[in-house]
């Protein structure tokens, strides 16, 4: 899929994308910090084995992913069922990172952990024609806002600042943390991996928010929004070339949302630079009084297919605005097969107890939202426990 956007033309599209009714604001100047450029370098990467159409895909904790007995379990459900896929956490909200990796960078950070033999554990689920996606959470990061806290968000006090788990977090708009995630993702891709899926491409959203003090990000001179688009640019420009599939986890209430949540993130924006968008439309993430009910988590398959059928309209919409945005060569542009086509939509989706029970068939409803508002691309299951019932699968 073509990915080849200046970033003048990226910033133009999403300024046309603000005259329509579903963005309520355009983008913002950059700020006063260079945009670094991105490092190169990596290592070469294993061919992969052909890509299914469609993706269904389990989550795994990196902890289960390590523990034999409950790698077993995952094959047999894959291969007992419809899903082709599975998920593995490779940094998460703590910041570690699972598996070693011999880059200085990862090495100067102080986050690696001999958890996972990653290529190993690729090639056995290669072996089997099972996709492999890593997750790698951005900037909630406890490990780096602790060893590196002159990149950590930090409390009107000068202190580290926490979120509501006790989590820190470092600066959005570090090109130094930029750089170290593009690494983690260079390293993912030469062990084999089909897709590099992002999560916490965003500010935070919870906790003791009001007076945070940001090392890089100055909001008088640049948007959060802004700044969310930027890293996008910068990562997925950086690991383009490894041949990984991309792939960007936001907020469910970003398909039904007009402005960016107070934590940067615009559907559409995302839809320029990724392969597949991954909007978190969990049920029993919604308020109440969403679509009138009291208890939306009790109305998986109306809540998910609503959400879904906006964000489709978002992104035909978009889609159309970029149609026309680029209708002729760019200038400097040879082949106009070099013009961006849009991320599609693969979300997550809840199999889990919040907000009311989640049976099979409340799960089984939800995947049947995305096929009915004609998702084409699959989806992925959200199990914290790792716990997922065959029967809420077709076999």
């Amino acid at each position: 899929m073509p990915r080849v956007l200046t970033a003048g033309v990226a910033i133009a599209l999403v300024a046309v994308a603000a005259l329509g009714p579903w963005i309520a604001s355009g983008p913002e100047p950059a700020s006063s910090q260079e945009h670094a450029p991105a490092p190169a370098g990596g290592a070469s990467t294993p061919p992969r084995p052909a890509r299914p159409e469609v993706i269904k895909a389990i989550y795994l904790t990196s902890w289960s992913a390590a523990t034999p007995s409950r790698v077993t379990r995952a094959l047999e459900l894959i291969e007992g069922t419809e899903l082709n896929g599975v998920v593995i956490d490779l940094k998460d909200y703590t910041g570690t990172v699972v598996f070693r990796t011999g880059n200085p960078l990862i090495g100067r950070m102080g986050a690696e952990q001999s958890r996972l033999d990653l290529a190993a554990l690729v090639r056995r689920f290669h072996d089997r024609g099972i996709y492999v996606i890593v997750r790698i959470a951005a900037f909630q990061d406890h490990h780096l806002s602790k060893v590196r806290p002159d990149l950590a968000i930090r409390d009107p006090n000068g202190a580290v600042w926490r979120d509501n788990q006790g989590l820190g977090w470092v600066d959005p708009a570090s090109r130094e943390v930029w750089a170290y995630l593009v690494e983690v993702g260079r390293e993912a891709a030469a062990a084999g991996v089909d897709e590099l899926n992002f999560d916490y491409i965003r500010f935070p959203s919870d906790g003791k928010l009001d007076g945070l003090r940001y090392p890089f990000f100055d909001e008088q001179r640049g948007s959060r929004r802004h700044t969310i688009q930027q890293f996008f640019e910068y990562l997925t420009s950086a690991l383009r070339p490894t041949g990984a599939v991309l792939s960007a986890d936001l907020f469910g209430l970003v398909t039904v949302a007009v402005g960016d949540l107070g934590i940067g993130q615009i559907l559409e924006d995302a839809l320029l630079y990724f392969d597949y968008v991954a909007p978190m439309v969990y049920p029993s993430h919604y308020s109440r009084g969403f679509l009138t009910f009291k208890n939306p988590a009790a109305h998986p398959y109306e809540v998910v297919r609503y959400s879904l059928m906006l964000a489709e309209a978002k992104r035909d919409r978009f889609a159309r605005l970029v149609g026309a945005f680029t209708a002729g060569p760019q200038p400097g542009e040879a082949d106009p097969g070099s013009r961006p086509e849009l991320a599609r939509l693969r979300p997550w989706l809840q199999a889990f107890d919040l907000g009311a029970p989640y049976p099979p068939s409340a799960v089984r409803e939800q995947i049947q939202a995305v096929y009915d508002t004609g998702g084409s691309s699959g989806w992925y299951l959200w199990s914290p426990a790792n716990t997922y019932d065959a029967a809420a699968l077709e076999k």
